[in-house]
Formats: structure tokens, C-alpha cells, sequence
């Protein structure tokens, strides 16, 4: 319904955004996070390797590929929209990527060192071994150290009565383009596991 002006000419409504603080905890993240960590919990429990390795195969790819996803076609498509409507949609994004990407990276990670162990090859002296604990490392410092953190503040932060939109907006922007760094080191890490899956010890 449109308010009427002086002159009796109807005035459109102007869109209305809103302004009610984002849940920190969306239900979209329950069944996202819930279903990987059943997982390796009942792979671990029965001692199924394929079992396992399923849980590895399926959450190391949604990792990477949301990773790639968010650097290669998020990211540049943040960069080009205004404030207001960049921080409106990340406010819509993080609250399930604030639970989803730790999950997926904690269970492939947790499956993966399961996986070498069983498979006798969790030798520290293997140079693909060394390879791979070193981008696992710098995963979790990005992870728990930056994506984490931004994340946490870009929530905080939307939860004020006078959120910093260009704040907002900055931080989900360096997220996303960090995402794809992720990227890499991920497919760094299978290109090393792979190798040393197949034998070859010796990159």
C-alpha cells in the first residue's frame, strides 16, 4: 500500500533494511555441522576404514571447494558491491560459515591423521609427512587465528545498535579473499598426501 503526498500523488514505500541483529547460531548450521562430526564418530567408533575415508574424501571437499568457491567467485563479487548491501549479505552468510568451515576442517583434519596412522605411513620422517603437517599448521593459524576472529567481530559488530557497515564489510571482504589462499594450501596438502598415498615418500 502506498502513502499518498500532498498533491494525492501515491508515493512508493523505499525498501526497508533491516536492522535486527543477526542469531549467532543459524539452524542451517545444525544439520551442516551435526552430520560431519556424526560421521567421524561412527567411523572412529566401528573402525571402518572406508568408513573413515569417506568422512575424509566428503568434508575435505566441501572445505576446498567452498574455499575456492568463496575466493574465486564471493570474494570478487563482495568487492564490487556497496557498503550496505555487502555487509547485508555477509551478516547472512556468517552465521552458518562461523560453525560450518572449523567443523569441515577439525573432522578432515582428524580423519586424515587416522587415515596415515592405519595405513602405517604417520612416519614423522617422511618428507611428504613434514610437508603436510606444515600446511596443516598454517590452515589452522588462519582458521582459528583470522577467519575465526573476523567472523566473531563481523557478528558482534552487527549486534550494536549502530553497526559499522564499511567495518563489516572490510572484514567479510578480507575472508573471503583469504579463502582462497585456503585453497591453496588445501590442494597443496592432497597433492602431498596423494604422492605419499601412491608410495611415493621421496616429493
Amino acid at each position: 500500500m502506498t502513502v499518498g503526498s500532498k498533491t494525492g500523488a501515491p508515493v512508493p514505500h523505499e525498501p526497508a533494511r533491516s536492522t535486527d541483529a543477526p542469531p549467532l547460531v543459524s539452524w542451517r548450521s545444525f544439520p551442516l555441522v551435526g552430520v560431519p562430526v556424526a560421521g567421524i564418530v561412527v567411523a572412529l567408533w566401528t573402525g571402518q576404514f572406508l568408513y573413515l575415508d569417506y568422512v575424509h574424501v566428503i568434508s575435505g571437499g566441501m572445505w576446498t571447494g567452498i574455499d575456492i568457491f568463496m575466493g574465486l567467485v564471493i570474494g570478487p563479487i563482495l568487492g564490487r558491491m556497496s557498503g550496505p548491501a555487502r555487509a547485508d549479505f555477509i551478516q547472512r552468510l556468517v552465521p552458518t560459515m562461523l560453525f560450518l568451515m572449523p567443523t569441515l576442517a577439525t573432522v578432515t583434519i582428524t580423519a586424515g591423521v587416522y587415515l596415515a596412522a592405519q595405513q602405517g605411513i604417520f612416519n614423522l620422517g617422511y618428507l611428504a609427512i613434514q610437508v603436510a603437517g606444515i600446511l596443516v599448521i598454517a590452515l589452522t593459524v588462519q582458521g582459528f587465528g583470522i577467519f575465526l576472529p573476523n567472523e566473531l567481530r563481523i557478528v558482534l559488530e552487527l549486534r550494536k545498535e549502530r553497526p559499522d557497515l564499511a567495518k563489516v564489510g572490510r572484514l567479510g571482504l578480507l575472508n573471503a579473499r583469504l579463502a582462497g589462499l585456503q585453497a591453496v594450501f588445501q590442494v597443496a596438502i592432497i597433492f602431498v598426501m596423494a604422492n605419499l598415498a601412491a608410495g611415493r615418500v621421496n616429493l
